[in-house]
């Protein structure tokens, strides 16, 4: 795998890791809307790379559940703890969101809320019920969490029936434990073979590069989702949130991302997104098709 490896003197991201500040007619409205409404948008909060491109094509990420997760993935830059009640008003609040800005696709996903006997479930079947009244023309992405694997919890979502199921792996099986801590990688392959199995149409799921895997793990990892049926693959560049977070361990060169594009397509995915700057809900609003 052609990377960069990141020294311990302070080497900076490469090039290709720059993000060129959002602009644009469309973002600079939707940047007003948010701030005005107090939104509640994942791409604002978590500073995407890919927020400007995002809403210029209409489409928008949102959280659900609270902004506290109950669980400690070392990759990810939302707070550990005990969240907070439930909000029961949040469905009509995310739906309104959607309307006030005119979102045409949009991508709904949630902290893991281990704490609640339905983990969750409930209010992400009806946030997309909700959205679905006040936005008929909405298509939806729904990125879930693997709810430990429960088919009651993961039929609430399948009964809904958004567009697009997605739920990701995020990295090889050897790197599972120490990446993502209290989730299993064959937990998720089969969290993504059910929802097929029960008649999704799209299925999708990530994986972030840059922590110590091998090459032939990513492709290991390829295969393993096309044999689960998953549709859709994106594959992006890990940065470190914070740095607490686990450690960039290589920057993948761009020509690697390709690579990995083409195998993917050889695979027989759908749709391949594999960049270093690609996040989960990069060009969602093609993955309907």
């Amino acid at each position: 795998m052609e990377t960069i490896e990141k020294k311990n003197n302070g080497l900076g991201k490469p090039k290709w890791i720059r993000v060129k500040l959002p602009t644009g007619k469309k973002y600079t409205e939707l940047r007003g809307l948010v701030d005005q409404y107090k939104l509640n948008t994942i791409c604002t909060s978590g500073s995407c790379p890919n927020m400007g491109e995002c809403w210029a094509e209409g489409t928008a990420t949102f959280m659900i559940l609270g902004n506290i997760c109950t669980r400690s993935c070392g990759f990810c830059g939302v707070k550990t703890g005990r969240p907070g009640n439930v909000d029961w008003e949040e469905p009509e609040k995310v739906a309104r969101s959607i309307k006030i800005m005119k979102i045409k696709h949009a991508v709904i996903t949630s902290v893991d809320r281990d704490d609640l006997k339905d983990m969750g479930s409930i209010i992400w079947n009806e946030t997309i019920k909700a959205i679905r009244r006040l936005n008929p023309e909405t298509t939806l992405e729904t990125l879930i969490p693997d709810f430990q694997g429960n088919q009651r919890n993961i039929n609430r979502i399948i009964e809904a029936a958004p567009e697009v199921v997605s739920h990701n792996v995020e990295t090889v099986r050897r790197l599972t434990r120490e990446v993502r801590i209290q989730a299993k990688y064959d937990q998720s392959l089969d969290v993504l073979r059910y929802l097929k199995e029960m008649g999704v149409n799209r299925t999708k799921s990530g994986i972030m590069l840059g922590l110590g895997e091998k090459e032939e793990e990513v492709f290991e990892t390829l295969h393993d989702l096309r044999k689960a049926e998953v549709d859709i693959v994106t594959i992006g560049q890990y940065l470190q949130p914070t740095k607490t977070h686990l450690p960039v361990k290589s920057f993948i060169t761009p020509e690697t991302f390709e690579k990995y594009e083409a195998i993917g397509k050889d695979l027989g995915f759908r749709h391949v997104e594999s960049g270093p700057l690609v996040r989960s809900s990069y060009k969602a609003h093609k993955h309907i098709h």
